[in-house]
């Protein structure tokens, strides 16, 4: 929205501010200005100048040689102008002056005869396209002064990059209302008083058909009018915003458009048939219009229309028609001040590609209560200008009339959200300022009606801003907020699936993140039975595709498909995991039950990175699973002993409704006898069914069961002062017996001195006899207090052997010694 100084100045008082500090002031109101740019400052060097006398050049027919008085001396100038004559003030171009088009004036010989200067026409100025002869200035400028100043052109053009929000800033009076709310000083109106429009002698129709789309329509009819070029000061004006003037009737819709923001448009009366208007959409049959540029617009359904009593005349809002529009001829014309819904007209100007000023403002809204007023104005200045009449009346529909709105505002809301405490007659004093109606209801609270142009205002928080803003944002001081620190909730789960995750990656695993949607199948090639809760799988309404049909209720079969996968593309030794969700159906109306569980697979090479310099060859097995479980539980800080109370213990047992798992491979977890989880390999004929052909072992425990076993508290132990000493043990065992069990039977008798126990081999085979195994153990000892001797240390160890062997029906290793 481009604005001149001079324009603003004539609804409010500006006071001494300079157009970069009304620029600095705008931006501050939340207005940004783009630019400020002076106007004409090239007008600055060209100087009026007095005709002293002309003569004809005596070497042309057509050129003039003027005698010029510049106030401080006489000059001669050549001119070729028809108009120049003794007596004139005329505008001087002096050597070394550029012109707007570039040419840059020296003193040079016309046809023999020596010129100092150029006389100077209003088209070569830039001022107006009239290029019929030189400026003939008013007779009692003084010779010598700046053109600029002589002419009243020292003016500046405020360019404000306005928001969508802030339609009511799209004219001149509104952006003068803002610096007069800033200022203090009073807004001028947009016309003195309104003349109320009845309809009765208004010479012609209006018929709104779309009320919907068109909340107003205005129009007054104008006779014996005189279409011809606008005068000076309209035409500048115009030219200074970057509007081409086009003839005295266009530029004064143009003019009030730009100063007012309501669009107008006129029509060539004599072109409307039937004399009337009617605001509708296309009928059958009425497929294109051509606008005023000369193009053919297609209609669509939804275009809404001003048409007369047969045809489409204008895009309502966007751009009139061809059939209508003003020419040299035009002396009856009907001109329209009207409010059209913005969605309609965005979608017709895009649609399109047709934006325009006018569309500008509707699409942004139009203040409904404008058209009266604006429509008086033009109506004042076309008789002005070009010589309009008016008929008595005119007609003004009005049917979407609304109420305004009422607002509530609280002072200590104000207060709380600006930082500060603002007096109560400021606050009112700063919304009337800019148009809002204020009444004080109690004390510290205020009701407020919102004008009808500001359409962006509709809660409290809404009239704070407008405070904030008339305040000045660089005046509110800088407050630290109030915040209360509160720790938040933790999220027990999400913690233990974060600190699952991190230990399995260093211990080799990679996670994997597979679709909860699975395929239908993968009970039967898991061998599920008929009765397993595991069937009753929730089906989903739209499937990607069959093979994600359903939710899945475990994770393994899509870990197995992963294996398979990275199989098929020579990567068979595979570390993996997932956390996730499982969902079983239950019965219909009851959502489905949702378990957060964790599956790991162990496939392939123990030591796959290692090779080929160290255990190649060697397969991961059950007991590789195991290590990667225990460690799991460990460093997740739960107690684990074979069979103690208030710990976790791995129990080697066959698990009858996991027919998925081998029957000599299987270890569950439990606590305190509820079932946690299990572990094993996967038994053949599942591994078939998923094109597997190497050993799988896996990991899977229920999260949600897992949170709820304590955990043990750390303790920190000091590093130790004094050196330690182990003892060995090897015993012959039953085969029944796990050798976890003998470490846990070490740990149980507390016996003084004993810091570690650790399991170091078992061996089964010659010359042991069938169902026995040997099992070896290290035990680590040491005293806090002092360096531990040998004899000390036997004597602890000798009664953990002797408990082992009568615990665990065991003797000592043939060879092996205490």
């Amino acid at each position: 929205m481009k604005c001149t100084l001079s324009w603003l100045r004539q609804f409010t008082s500006t006071g001494d501010l300079t157009p970069a500090q009304i620029a600095d002031h705008l931006t501050m109101l939340g207005l940004e200005v783009d630019s400020v740019e002076e106007l004409y400052p090239h007008l600055d060097a060209i100087i009026t100048a007095k005709v002293e006398s002309v003569v004809r050049h005596p070497d042309s027919t057509h050129l003039s040689v003027c005698q010029v008085s510049t106030g401080a001396a006489s000059i001669q100038v050549v001119c070729g102008a028809p108009n120049v004559h003794a007596g004139m003030i005329a505008a001087l171009a002096r050597p070394g002056t550029v012109l707007p088009d570039g040419t840059r004036l020296k003193k040079s010989k016309i046809r023999g005869v020596e010129s100092c200067g150029m006389l100077c026409s209003a088209r070569e100025l830039a001022l107006s396209t009239d290029h019929d002869g030189i400026m003939d200035l008013d007779s009692s400028l003084p010779a010598g002064l700046s053109l600029r100043r002589a002419l009243h052109l020292e003016d500046a053009v405020i360019d404000v990059d306005l928001t969508p929000n802030r339609a009511d800033c799209a004219s001149v009076r509104g952006i003068a209302r803002e610096i007069a709310g800033l200022t203090g000083s009073e807004l001028k109106p947009l016309v003195d008083a309104v003349t109320p429009l009845t309809g009765k002698d208004a010479g012609f129709t209006v018929n709104i058909e779309e009320p919907r789309l068109c909340r107003r329509y205005a129009a007054r009819k104008l006779t014996g009018c005189r279409v011809a070029p606008s005068p000076a000061w309209l035409q500048q004006r115009l030219t200074a915003v970057g509007i081409r003037p086009i003839n005295n009737i266009v530029d004064i819709t143009n003019y009030v458009m730009l100063e007012s923001g309501q669009p107008l448009h006129a029509f060539d009366f004599a072109r409307l048939e039937g004399g009337a208007i009617v605001v509708r959409k296309p009928r059958p049959g009425e497929e294109t219009l051509v606008t005023l540029d000369g193009t053919t617009r297609k209609l669509t359904a939804d275009t809404l229309l001003i048409c007369d009593a047969k045809k489409p005349v204008a895009l309502a809002g966007v751009m009139g028609g061809q059939n209508s529009e003003i020419t040299d001829q035009t002396t009856t014309l009907l001109l329209e001040s009207a409010c059209f819904d913005p969605v309609s007209i965005r979608r017709t100007a895009r649609r399109l590609g047709l934006p325009s000023e006018a569309s500008f403002r509707f699409e942004r809204g139009v203040d409904p209560d404008l058209a009266d007023k604006a429509l008086q104005r033009a109506v004042a200045l076309m008789a002005e200008v070009a010589g309009a009449a008016p008929e008595p009346d005119g007609i003004d529909e009005y049917p979407g009339k609304k109420p305004l709105i009422q607002l509530v505002l609280r002072s200590s809301r104000l207060n709380t959200l600006l930082g500060q405490a603002v007096p109560e007659d400021e606050v009112m004093r700063r919304l009337q300022s800019i148009g809002f109606t204020v009444t004080r209801q109690t004390a510290g609270q205020f009701a407020v009606t919102v004008p009808s142009f500001r359409m962006d205002i509709e809660r409290e928080v809404d009239l704070i801003e407008e405070v904030a803003r008339m305040i000045g944002y660089d005046s509110i001081p800088a407050t630290q907020p109030l915040l209360r620190l509160d720790s938040p909730a933790e999220d027990f789960m999400r913690v233990l699936r974060r600190e699952i995750g991190r230990n399995l990656t260093s211990q080799g695993f990679y996670e994997a993140i597979n679709y909860s949607f699975v395929s239908p199948a993968h009970p039967d090639m898991l061998g599920l039975g008929p009765e397993d809760a595991r069937r009753r799988m929730v089906r989903l309404r739209n499937p990607l595709s069959e093979e994600q049909s359903v939710l899945r209720t475990q994770l393994l079969a899509g870990l197995l498909e992963n294996i398979e996968r990275n199989s098929n593309v020579q990567n068979p030794d595979i570390r993996l995991y997932e956390i996730g969700k499982v969902f079983c159906a239950r019965e219909a109306g009851v959502q489905p039950e949702e378990r957060m569980q964790l599956c790991a697979v162990l496939s392939g090479q123990r030591y796959p990175h290692a090779e080929p310099l160290y255990f190649s060859g060697q397969q991961a097995d059950f007991a590789d699973l195991k290590g990667v479980a225990v460690q799991l539980l460990r460093r997740l800080g739960y107690p684990l002993a074979h069979g103690a109370k208030e710990s976790i213990a791995f129990v080697a047992e066959a698990v009858a409704n996991e027919p998925y798992i081998e029957s000599s491979a299987c270890m569950c977890l439990r606590f305190d006898g509820k079932l946690l989880g299990y572990l094993g390999a996967v038994r053949e004929t599942v591994l078939q069914a998923f094109d597997l052909r190497q050993a799988v072992y896996f990991l899977n425990l229920d999260l949600e069961a897992l949170a709820q076993v304590p955990k043990k508290g750390k303790q920190f132990i000091p590093l130790a002062r004094f050196p330690a000493t182990s003892r060995d043990i090897s015993l012959v065992v039953p085969e029944h017996f796990a050798a976890g069990e003998l470490v846990d039977a070490v740990l149980a008798q507390k016996q003084k001195y004993v810091e570690s126990v650790r399991l170091f081999d078992i061996y089964r085979g010659k010359p042991l006899a069938p169902g026995e195994k040997s099992v070896s153990l290290s035990i680590t000892y040491r005293s806090a207090d002092s360096t531990l001797d040998s004899a000390a240390a036997d004597k602890v160890h000798n009664k953990i052997v002797q408990a082992l062997i009568r615990h665990f029906d065991a003797h000592l290793r043939e060879g092996a010694t205490v």
